[in-house]
């Protein structure tokens, strides 16, 4: 699957997560699909067996593995059921401000739940009327005492109502980045109420919706990182969680080729398998090498952030490459099954489905872009 050497550590936990995913994930993926439920006791199966806490230290009950076995993993995850593995991504980058922003007593409260599989976490940055201009979310905090009233609409959140904890991003200064702080909050809080579910063309099994804060008390000992300094903290967060849903749009990517490949196969015309013909070989052939090319700059980011080295860059271009190859692949995968990629006795159309909103969250393909070239304004290659 990449380069990464193959240690008995990092083989073994390849082999249980193929194995988890095969006869835990694959076999109920499509029904849950159809009745949008959330497996919820599935991903705290997940987490039991140490996959929700994968690349963060084990002092705190993770694992403390590179980030690139972490994206190995979540590449197996959505080659067999994606929402699962979005769940994966989106519960670490979850505990991302508390791991590497909380102090040491912050971390030993309340992080080995997070990582142990019983908890599951959300991220709450996005705001109606504010996706992209992150810097200008308006759901403000006032310290109040001993704790935050925090007041505001929270959008598009993943896990919502169904989440343990909430990573909420709100105004506790002046305007701009420089007023944002990072406060993490109990789902059990009666001010923080989940709305309705969103009808989503895919991910079906996957809960988003608005987040109403109304007036919810949060204590003041929750405030991650310094106050003012949560901009920075969500810039860091994405940075990695891109990381994951590019590794996410690699995995559905490479289940819908095995798919199509599997069917080509089978399928005979003028006496021949389908696969046999030019116009569909190439066009698995194409769809083997971008996908291939898709893992390489992954796997390369994410070797940079195990360095220590900048990656936001690498990050971003990660991010539009992948997501936009898995949109490629499975759209071409509908079409090597024709009509039959049009229903739903194939699992295809929901891969393309599915594949649309991978070039949507984490910031848009247009952000991805945005940033790209504003490194390549200040010399970056």
């Amino acid at each position: 699957m990449s380069g990464l050497p193959e240690t008995p550590e990092i083989a073994a936990l390849m082999e249980l997560t193929c194995e988890l995913a095969d006869k835990e994930l694959a076999p109920r993926a499509a029904d849950h699909e159809e009745r949008g439920e959330f497996p919820r006791e599935l991903v705290r199966t997940l987490g039991r067996s140490g996959l929700l806490g994968l690349p963060y230290p084990e002092e705190f009950g993770g694992a403390g593995i590179a980030y690139t076995a972490y994206l190995r993993v979540l590449e197996i995850l959505a080659s067999r059921w994606l929402a699962v593995a979005e769940a994966v991504s989106v519960h670490t980058l979850a505990c991302y401000p508390l791991a590497h922003h909380g102090t040491d007593e912050q971390r030993r409260r309340w992080l080995p739940e997070m990582l142990g599989g019983e908890q599951l976490g959300a991220y709450a940055l996005s705001e109606p009327a504010g996706g992209s201009d992150a810097a200008n979310l308006t759901t403000r905090a006032v310290l109040d005492g001993d704790a935050y009233a925090v007041t505001g609409v929270k959008a598009w959140i993943t896990h919502a109502g169904v989440a343990d904890f909430y990573n909420v991003f709100c105004r506790t200064g002046g305007p701009g980045s420089g007023g944002i702080s990072c406060l993490l909050a109990d789902a059990d809080n009666p001010g923080i109420q989940p709305q309705a579910r969103e009808r989503t063309m895919g991910l079906r099994a996957s809960p988003v919706a608005q987040v109403v804060l109304d007036g919810a008390r949060v204590d003041a000992d929750r405030l991650i990182g310094p106050l003012d300094g949560g901009f920075a903290i969500a810039m860091g967060a994405l940075d990695s969680g891109r990381l994951g849903i590019a590794a996410c749009a690699v995995g559905l990517a490479q289940g819908a080729l095995d798919y199509a490949i599997g069917y080509a196969r089978d399928r005979q015309q003028f006496g021949r398998s389908i696969i046999d013909f030019q116009g569909v070989g190439f066009l698995l052939a194409d769809a083997s090498t971008q996908i291939a090319a898709a893992r390489a700059l992954v796997q390369s980011a994410a070797a940079l952030r195990d360095a220590g080295k900048p990656y936001s860059l690498a990050a971003a271009q990660s991010k539009l490459f992948a997501t936009d190859v898995a949109m490629k692949v499975t759209t071409d995968a509908v079409q090597v099954l024709g009509g039959a990629g049009y229903v739903t006795d194939h699992p295809v159309e929901r891969y393309m489905r599915e594949a649309k909103v991978l070039q949507i969250v984490e910031g848009t393909n247009q952000i991805q872009r945005l940033v790209i070239s504003r490194y390549l304004a200040k010399g970056a290659v």
